[in-house]
């Protein structure tokens, strides 16, 4: 396996189990806009896609009577609320990050919007273990293009060669090989043999843990160490 220099992480569906909240976050706008029964979207085909593409598809399909930046606000307001409400950083996602930090550094590389990305690092104080965190406002272009990865592995001072990704979305394989990435694609949204075109396909994080630090066998040794380091990042993160 190569080595690398740098982890840089998806979002939504890899460290935040969003990908339900984001459909039911569109389903209370199309309600209160009366579109309940017939907004004829398919969310699965906006999965690692911006906002925006779906509303763009949305707009073109019902021309609703509201101007494009407050659907986009209003649906960001629904998910950051149901975020706090329900808290979903997947269970395995602090000790991975905890195990990865003395080996790589760590960014995240997301389509949502840095508000909604402050919100979902908040929840379990995760804002320490990234160098970098770029979102789809700081580029000009949404998965499958490869900007994102690319802004990252830029502020991290890494070459794509230096730099793989965790993503879960087709677009965002896409877009991690676009960047010239290695990718790791766990199957937290799709099947795996949608995922054919990443590196290597997991369906858990030990089996991450253990492609990127053998020695860990996948959480089997220095796990507590792992977790003395988060809660020592959780600490300094609320002091």
């Amino acid at each position: 396996m190569r080595q690398y220099r740098a982890v840089i992480f998806d979002m939504d569906g890899v460290i935040v189990d969003s990908e339900p909240l984001h459909e039911r976050a569109f389903l209370e706008v199309f309600a209160e806009m009366g579109y309940a029964d017939n907004h004829g979207m398919d969310f699965p085909a906006y999965y690692g896609r911006s906002d925006r593409a779906l509303w763009e598809d949305f707009v073109a399909k019902h021309h609703p009577p509201y101007p494009f930046e407050q659907l986009v606000e209003w649906k960001q307001r629904k998910l950051i609320e149901l975020l706090r409400r329900e808290r979903p950083i997947f269970p395995d996602v602090p000790r991975l990050l905890a195990e990865l930090e003395p080996h790589y550094a760590l960014a995240l590389a997301s389509g949502s919007s840095h508000n909604v990305i402050s919100e979902v690092l908040a929840l379990d104080g995760l804002a320490p273990f990234f160098k970098a965190v770029v979102s789809i406002q700081d580029v000009g272009r949404s998965k499958p293009a490869p900007d994102v990865f690319l802004r990252a592995a830029s502020l991290l001072g890494m070459t794509p060669s230096d730099c793989v990704v965790i993503e879960d979305s087709i677009v965002g394989v896409q877009a991690g090989r676009a960047a010239g990435m290695d990718v790791i694609a766990i199957t937290n949204s799709v099947p795996r043999e949608r995922l054919v075109e990443a590196t290597h396909v997991v369906d858990d994080y030990r089996q991450i843990a253990a492609l990127l630090i053998p020695e860990s066998k996948g959480f089997n040794s220095g796990h507590c160490q792992a977790a003395l380091a988060f809660e020592s990042k959780c600490k300094s993160a609320s002091a």
